[in-house]
């Protein structure tokens, strides 16, 4: 239904925020808080892999461009969200609303991609070890990386022209933290069911294509694991793989909730919540569960901060 003169719209106002008036400052520095130690942790995971001969592997590969992309990620949406608390006036224009979108749906959706990457990389490591290095050669984990980006890429542009062209009328109030497809799609005043059409679509090959290929992965190397003999081989592989698994689950089934349903069913107000946890939460446990939680990233590390003391 058309509610109002179809003018161009100049900016949006964020209203996510508007319900802790009291606690803006609290959130201010909890956000920032996240936001360095994230950025801080997965840049430690990056120079610990192109620094560190012992990490030339693989696995590390894929760990360091996973942590690229988080640095990316978080940052196309915390220090926006970090400003507009501090202000008086919490809007972004339009332009920088639709780069923001992309950028966003861009990082979600190569990490998609990726983190299935990293579940054929460790079936492979698993499931045919002697066959491994062949496999997993540098041109192949390149290709893979290229070709989540180039999916990223691509879905994004599709959701950022489709919801740009929406006519929003006179509402221009985003009742969520950052530039999205839902929160904009409600904020429509023309008909959407074409962007929501292109979504469920779109959350099919993207979301639950890649989400497919790392649970078929890890069905496989559970068989694998279980066939182990040894106790300690067993609990070693269970540890390398319970981390990535963590991960996968936050970030796969909050994205499937949040983008996997009709428009009908958006409630902005819990929905923001569920965003978080992606947009958010996923970009500050990676440095913490690859990184902590792996001697080998760990010793590097600290052979890093040595040399460094020492200079």
């Amino acid at each position: 239904m058309d509610r109002g003169n179809h003018t161009q719209t100049r900016e949006f106002i964020f209203v996510g925020f508007s319900e802790f008036p009291e606690i803006q400052q609290l959130l201010f520095a909890v956000l920032l808080s996240i936001y360095l130690t994230s950025v801080l942790g997965n840049i430690s995971l990056i120079l610990a892999y192109k620094f560190s001969l012992d990490l030339n592997t693989p696995m590390y590969f894929y760990l360091a461009n996973l942590s690229f992309l988080e640095v990316c990620y978080i940052s196309t949406t915390v220090p926006k969200m970090l400003s507009v608390l501090l202000a008086d006036h919490k809007s972004i224009s339009f332009y920088e609303c639709a780069l923001q979108m992309y950028c966003f749906i861009l990082l979600g959706g190569t990490e998609c991609y990726m983190l299935a990457t990293m579940a054929y990389d460790r079936y492979n490591a698993i499931c045919h070890p002697l066959l491994y290095s062949s496999i997993m050669n540098k041109r192949v984990c390149s290709q893979l990386i290229v070709g989540s980006w180039i999916i990223g890429a691509g879905n994004s542009l599709i959701h950022t022209v489709l919801t740009f062209t929406l006519s929003f009328c006179n509402e221009n109030k985003i009742n969520h933290f950052f530039c999205d497809i839902p929160p904009l799609m409600e904020l429509a005043c023309t008909d959407t069911w074409i962007n929501e059409l292109v979504l469920l679509a779109a959350c099919g090959l993207v979301i639950v294509c890649s989400f497919l290929i790392t649970a078929l992965s890890y069905v496989h190397i559970i068989s694998a694991v279980l066939n182990i003999h040894s106790v300690s081989g067993r609990k070693k592989t269970f540890s390398t793989c319970t981390s990535h698994l963590i991960v996968v689950c936050l970030f796969y089934g909050s994205a499937i909730f949040m983008y996997f349903r009709p428009k009908s069913s958006y409630m902005m107000d819990h929905d923001r919540l569920i965003s978080a946890m992606y947009a958010v939460i996923t970009p500050l446990m990676n440095p913490f569960i690859y990184s902590l939680r792996n001697v080998n990233v760990k010793v590097a590390i600290k052979k890093i901060v040595y040399r460094i003391i020492i200079i």
